[in-house]
């Protein structure tokens, strides 16, 4: 990547005074403005003085002794993304010393300084890896900037150069062969290390002394950005996160805005600065939180750990694209992980209070969860989406609002015009969508209508794009799939499952699966639930494999586990292989066809039933239909 920066023209960040200038307003936003203004722009406690008023007038929560801005992440964002990150290892080699445990002596500092990189480049190796795959190396690096240097180096180097007591920031660096050394504009996300941020006051928010500071090195980062070269730094020059830190604790704050309507004043830099946070920034601010325990150990799995990760998550979406494995997709295998320790637990057939789990309460007087029994246990009935046959159902995405007629109800879904309606996994949407991109027709697979969000009746007061007001249908997503049928596990109860509808059965799934395969998709969850008879009056009905929720698309997807259905490479290894979907739909035909359902409560109890004399049953009753069908597709 090239690009270009006022590295070579700033002689460094001198954290003092600047002189004042002859030279006035400068009209307009040229690189020579923006150059001009970063070597003027020199001076935090300069630019805090002139923000600190500004600071007083915004509204404070009640107890709070500060500011309260925006927070950047939304606690449910955070509850996501600690999904998506289960399994995840995040190793952090070099403690981060505690300074109640130690003396602030010039060691202890310098271990601090060398404990932040390693953090942030465990942190970024991790994402990295995590959501954009092993295939492409990690293109970051971490340096620390010292104020009398325009370059960036290791924290051990300068270090052993005696530079300690100049380092004034750590950043992550988008690498660039052509300039080792690293530049401004080539800065992902800076990091600021300062003494005591979580013990500055009770109200979890930094002083205003951090704050300005924070400020003043995300103005300068989005000031070097327009002096890139690169397109790609051009493109992302409007929004950078800054990282605080102290040897326990750490935040986030967030800046947005177009430097662009900066008032390039070079009399008055500082002022024109604060102006601009004021009439055209946009600045948002986590809660201080724990980060290291007592032992310098990142507490990896926690809001203040995670409140940072998901700053650099984005901060790497902003310059290297969405990622090869989504976040919503990672976050959706919570469920089939929670379902595996459940059934290592042997917890399947548990019914405990109805759902197989103890309900807890927290009382306020005490910080232990304590049981509550059941008979004092009063819940309130959920409230469900009641829709009237004849009635019209609103959805909207970004670009169009659509409605739909119901005319029929199914045990999954709704139908409405010949379609299904469904609330869908996020997976769904995109499985079925991938397909459509890579050519695959078949009147075996569902196809998608249309998607999107429900519009509820009434007026919405949703405070944000985003969220939701308190109407139980806003926000609600779902799906119109095509085309509309009877699920074979509602067949079989009505006894309407024969033996010509289990041969049409199996040879229009093997249609389906060698249509997805041929794209490199599989099923993975292949049950009578997720297999629809359609009839739609034609003379020749046939089945849909619908139920693309837990499809395989890359090799670190995981299937659903299901003791009757999955077949035996799942319940061992926790994944697909090749013939994974053709045995679970032996299965299918297996107990579809009258087959004896056996009492399956652990995994490994379904392992002895594939091994036991009944599978010779198995195969003698569904085999023979699977290959004969399979000679006709």
């Amino acid at each position: 990547m090239e690009g270009g920066s006022p590295d070579s023209t700033s002689g460094g960040l001198r954290l003092k005074r600047s002189s004042v200038s002859s030279r006035g307003r400068q009209h307009g936003s040229s690189s020579s403005n923006y150059k001009d203004f970063l070597r003027k722009f020199v001076d935090c406690e300069i630019l805090t003085s002139n923000l600190v008023e500004w600071f007083s007038t915004i509204p404070s929560d009640p107890g709070f002794t500060r500011a309260t801005f925006d927070v950047p992440f939304e606690l449910t964002e955070l509850q996501n993304f600690d999904y998506a990150l289960e399994g995840v290892s995040f190793q952090q080699l070099v403690r981060m010393p505690n300074t109640l445990y130690a003396s602030t002596s010039n060691p202890v500092e310098a271990t601090a300084h060398i404990a932040i990189e390693d953090f942030l480049h465990a942190s970024v190796k991790g994402l990295w890896e995590t959501f954009w795959g092993h295939e492409v190396p990690m293109p970051f690096s971490v340096a620390c900037i010292h104020s009398t240097s325009s370059k960036f180096y290791p924290a051990e180097k300068a270090i052993a150069s005696g530079k300690l007591e100049g380092l004034c920031a750590t950043a992550i660096l988008l690498k660039n062969s052509r300039h080792s050394h690293g530049k401004w504009d080539q800065i992902l996300e800076l990091a600021l290390l300062r003494p005591d941020i979580g013990s500055l006051s009770n109200d979890q928010q930094p002083s205003n002394s951090v704050l300005g500071e924070a400020l003043f090195f995300a103005l300068r980062v989005l000031l070097s950005r327009r002096l890139s070269r690169s397109s790609t730094v051009l493109r992302n020059s409007n929004c950078i996160y800054v990282l605080l830190f102290d040897s326990q604790y750490g935040g986030v704050v967030k800046v947005e805005g177009d430097v662009t309507k900066l008032d390039f004043d070079l009399n008055n830099v500082y002022e024109c600065a604060a102006e601009w946070f004021k009439e055209h920034a946009k600045i948002s601010v986590s809660p201080i939180d724990r980060i290291w325990n007592k032992l310098g150990n990142a507490n990896w799995g926690d809001v203040g750990t995670l409140q940072v990760l998901l700053a650099t998550f984005h901060s790497i979406v902003t310059f290297c694209g969405m990622p090869k494995y989504s976040l919503e997709d990672l976050a959706t295998e919570h469920s089939s992980r929670l379902q595996s320790r459940r059934s290592e637990r042997q917890l399947l057939d548990t019914h405990v209070n109805g759902n197989g789990l103890f309900r807890f309460q927290q009382r306020s007087h005490s910080p232990e969860i304590v049981e509550v029994q059941e008979e004092t246990v009063r819940l309130e009935p959920e409230e469900t989406l009641e829709i009237e046959l004849g009635s019209v159902l609103w959805m909207e995405d970004s670009n169009w609002q659509k409605g739909f007629q119901i005319n029929q109800s199914f045990a999954f879904g709704t139908g409405m015009g010949g379609y299904e309606s469904v609330v869908p996994s996020s997976k769904t949407n995109k499985v079925l969508t991938l397909m459509k991109q890579r050519g695959v027709s078949s009147k075996y697979l569902p196809q998608v209508v249309a998607s999107g969000r429900i519009i509820h009746p009434g007026q919405c007061n949703k405070p944000t794009s985003n969220g939701t007001c308190g109407h139980p249908w806003c926000g609600t997503p779902i799906l119109v799939t095509s085309p509309v049928g009877e699920t074979v596990s509602n067949l079989i109860r009505n006894g309407l499952f024969g033996t010509e509808e289990a041969l049409r059965c199996c040879h229009d799934c093997l249609s389906a699966l060698a249509a997805a395969s041929s794209v490199g998709i599989r099923h993975g969850d292949i049950r009578p639930e997720n297999v629809i008879y359609v009839t739609n009056g034609a003379k020749h009905p046939h089945f849909v494999l619908i139920g693309w929720g837990h499809a395989i698309l890359e090799e670190r997807d995981r299937p659903s586990m299901n003791l009757f259905f999955s077949s035996t490479y799942v319940l061992h290894e926790g994944k697909l292989c090749a013939a994974s979907d053709a045995e679970s739909l032996i299965y299918l035909l297996y107990f579809s066809c009258g087959g004896t359902s056996p009492e399956l409560d652990s995994v490994e109890g379904a392992l002895q039933w594939r091994k036991c004399p009944g599978r010779e049953e198995l195969f003698s009753r569904s085999s023979a239909t699977f290959l004969q069908c399979l000679s006709l597709c």
